[in-house]
């Protein structure tokens, strides 16, 4: 007996509420197992010692303790928010909404939402294909999208999470401190969530393929009606498939369907967004290869007896099963682009971008249908169009000089052999070939077309798409081969192009040198004098200033130049002379060679920049003090201790460790002072003291060369190209192309990037905003995917 429809409906609405139940009663439990695993984890982390740059033990057992406190009112309150969340009604999702914006106003409900949308955007990254087959069915039941409030997002509940942690009583220091192994542990329990109602959906056959693809294509239909009568009106109403991207890419703001604004979302929460609105397309994506491929069933390849072969690149198995014809035709496609002005491009006074670009986006529309013609299954098909679509948008760019436009077109044959036959092309962000790609054009889409002709970059690029095309078969292994070579390439080339950059770069780097050896001697001096009856004055001008003074002049001579170990004899002589003496003899000796060691004292505080009156209080003072160890009591310290230390401070730099700091001063003055060179060309931005968290520390640490910023410096913006970074990272170069230099360091540059002063110009990549203005043409014309 057929089952009615409003019977059939109510069935449906009741599958997809008992789905949520599970959802929800899943997070429920997995809670516990969170606090167990976590506690777990960190008692095996405080078991080991601490490695260099590790958290202190101390720092991360107050941390447990404090979890450990507050656990049980953390998995109380989220308990509570996700149930309530199972609560139906608009009600629900109006108050849910004004509260976000409410908190908006508040660093703290905003560092939340960052935390909680990096979370989401993890836990998306390793759910993908199950939540996207949930989210699907869902929507097949009931016959609607997913509510921008709905439990089943990952950013709702992961912001419920980060809500929960709140109103425990847990503070944000906590979270910082535990967050690597919190987010890991959250994310297991998302992904086996996710793949438990994928599982139960399978067991009450609640949706086919069929069924999913027929309901995609009413939803679409649908809704562009509603879109065109939106139009008229002046609304923007979202289509099918950038509401559920947006949605899903949204910083669990409210903000669905628009691009997060730096102005709303400042520092790493712009990148997260970006991040999750890039993951999300490539769900899109797979949401279509999936339901094609499902559609063919298990009948192979369309076209019948079509003899057929799985391509298999460098990045592994899985790929589609494609024709013998395709396979021929893309081994004979590359020569229709060489034909489009690839070798002979006319200059930029020549033609306008328009007219350079022009043949070439005909020549890759006629490769591509050529493709389709000879392609035998759908997923073929859509796999050609995709990537089709994503070139043409990489060639519609005009923030990359045309000429180099064009040579990202040649990769297109390269790129879709490597989609066809690697699923992770559509899976990972980080593909080699997407990396490459953005890398690239990250890099070059700063510059106008006059200033990157002829460049060094301009042919590294060229060079790089030319050794893809020689090796068509490798897959994604000569993509990562190229991609750590460009890497290379941008390490040393972007401050090579001028003798003023060079010489930049070689300033920074021995201020870098110069402060991290001042810490190692101070370290050295206190661990030589630490048992030794030395004035407290003394103690202290040694570890301050003359530490200074010998790692200056170490990076200004070198280390067994006679200045440095002439200085090393001072503070030698300096620690004998203001010790006890009780015979005279020592005392004559003091006496005659005092004169000597004021003046090497003078010029090594001179060497450091202390000058003038300040130079002549500490000279006085010191004077003060050894006139005053021949009246002092204290013990004298012993002949072989002085030698001793002569010979440690002789060989000092065989016991230096690598100590990395960020915490000294930094100044164009204090440059010049020190290494004696003109800085009238660059801005030195120095730290300031300001606090900045660690998330948007951890994401200026890993900023990649070659990438673009916009610069608000003293009210001035300006395009900046971030050319060089220190050894240790603690100081980094911006290039404008007029030839202005800005130094940060690296807390103050932290601050410039958390308060939107430094702001990237390309946060989504060029590959994710090709497949999402691919999406949109789909969106559109859903029937050009196949024809």
């Amino acid at each position: 007996m057929a089952v009615a429809p409003s019977h059939q409906r109510i069935w449906q609405k009741k599958l997809a509420r008992q789905a949520r139940l599970r959802f929800v009663g899943g997070l429920c439990a997995g809670l516990p197992v969170v606090i167990l695993q976590l506690n777990q984890q960190l008692a095996a982390i405080l078991a080991k010692p601490i490695v260099d740059g590790g958290r202190s033990h101390v720092a991360l057992s107050d941390a447990l303790k404090k979890l450990e406190q507050h656990q049980k009112a953390w998995i109380d309150a989220a308990t509570k928010l996700f149930r309530q969340s199972l609560l139906s009604g608009d009600a629900q999702e109006d108050t849910s909404s004004s509260s976000l914006m409410l908190e908006l106003v508040t660093d703290e409900a905003m560092n939340g939402k960052i935390f909680a949308s990096r979370m989401a955007a993890q836990v998306l990254e390793a759910v993908a294909p199950a939540f996207d087959h949930v989210r699907r069915v869902t929507q097949f039941l009931e016959d609607e999208e997913l509510g921008t409030s709905d439990i089943l997002r990952p950013e709702i509940w992961c912001q419920k999470l980060m809500e929960a942690w709140e109103s425990a009583g847990l503070d944000r220091a906590t979270l910082e401190m535990l967050r690597t192994e919190l987010l890991a542990q959250i994310t297991d329990v998302g992904a086996r969530n996710y793949e438990s109602v994928q599982q139960f959906y399978s067991e009450q056959n609640a949706a086919t393929e069929e069924d999913l693809k027929s309901s995609r294509i009413k939803r679409t239909e649908g809704e562009a009606a509603s879109g065109a009568a939106a139009a008229s009106s002046g609304q923007v109403v979202p289509g099918a498939f950038s509401a559920n991207m947006s949605a899903r890419a949204g910083l669990a703001t409210g903000m669905v369907d628009v691009a997060p604004s730096f102005a709303a979302v400042q520092g790493m929460g712009a990148i997260a967004a970006a991040k999750q609105k890039a993951t999300g397309v490539l769900a899109q994506l797979r949401g279509f290869l999936g339901g094609l491929a499902g559609s063919a069933g298990g009948g192979g390849v369309a076209g019948g007896g079509a003899t057929a072969r799985t391509v298999q690149g460098g990045g592994g198995g899985g790929g589609v099963l494609i024709s013998h014809a395709l396979q021929q035709a893309l081994i004979a496609q590359p020569s229709m682009m060489e034909s489009a002005w690839f070798d002979t491009v006319p200059g930029p006074t020549q033609y306008g971008a328009a007219h350079i670009i022009a043949p070439v986006a005909m020549a890759a529309r006629q490769q591509s249908s050529s493709l389709k013609s000879v392609a035998t299954s759908d997923e073929e098909k859509a796999i050609i169009e995709i990537i089709a679509l994503m070139f043409q948008s990489i060639l519609n760019e005009d923030r990359i000089p045309a000429g180099i436009r064009i040579w990202f077109a040649r990769l297109q044959v390269p790129v879709l052999r490597v989609a066809l036959a690697e699923p992770a092309f559509f899976n990972d962000m980080e593909h080699p070939a997407r990396q490459l790609i953005d890398r690239m054009g990250a890099c070059v889409l700063g510059f106008e077309a006059s200033a990157l002709s002829g460049t060094a970059l301009e042919a590294e690029v060229k060079r790089v798409v030319q050794v893809i095309e020689q090796y068509p078969e490798t897959g994604s292994r000569v993509f990562q081969l190229v991609l750590k070579e460009f890497q290379k390439f941008l390490e040393t080339n972007l401050t090579e192009q001028t003798p003023k950059a060079q010489e930049l770069v070689s300033l920074a780097q021995q201020v870098e040198q110069k402060e991290t050896l001042a810490i190692q001697y101070t370290i050295q001096l206190r661990d030589m004098l630490l048992d030794m009856p030395v004035d407290g004055e003394v103690r202290e001008f040694l570890f301050k200033q003359w530490s200074d003074v010998l790692a200056m002049s170490t990076i200004r001579f070198g280390a067994e130049h006679e200045n440095t170990k002439k200085f090393k004899q001072a503070a030698l002589d300096l620690v004998w002379s203001a010790s006890a003496k009780p015979s005279k003899e020592e005392r004559a000796k003091v006496i005659r060679q005092l004169p000597v060691l004021q003046t090497v004292l003078r010029q090594g505080l001179t060497l450091a920049g202390v000058l003038n009156e300040r130079q002549d209080e500490i000279v006085k003072s010191l004077m003060d003090i050894v006139a005053g160890a021949f009246l002092a009591k204290t013990h004298e310290i012993p002949r072989e201790r002085i030698e001793a230390m002569a010979q440690r401070l002789a060989h000092l730099e065989d016991a230096l460790d690598d100590v990395v700091t960020e915490d000294y001063p930094l100044s164009a003055e204090s440059i010049e002072l020190m290494l004696g060179i003109d800085t009238t060309a660059i801005h030195v931005i120095a730290d300031n003291g300001t606090q900045v968290s660690p998330e948007v520390l951890e994401w200026a640490k890993h900023l990649a060369v070659g990438h673009w910023f916009m610069l608000d410096h003293n009210g001035s913006p300006m395009q900046v190209q971030y050319a060089w970074h220190s050894e240790r990272r603690q100081l980094q170069l911006f290039a404008a192309l007029s030839g202005v230099y800005f130094l940060f360091q690296l807390r103050r540059m932290g601050n410039y990037l958390q308060s939107g002063l430094l702001v990237p110009r390309d946060a989504e990549g060029i590959t994710a905003r090709a497949a999402r203005d691919a999406l949109a043409k789909i969106e559109a014309n859903p029937e050009r995917l196949l024809q």
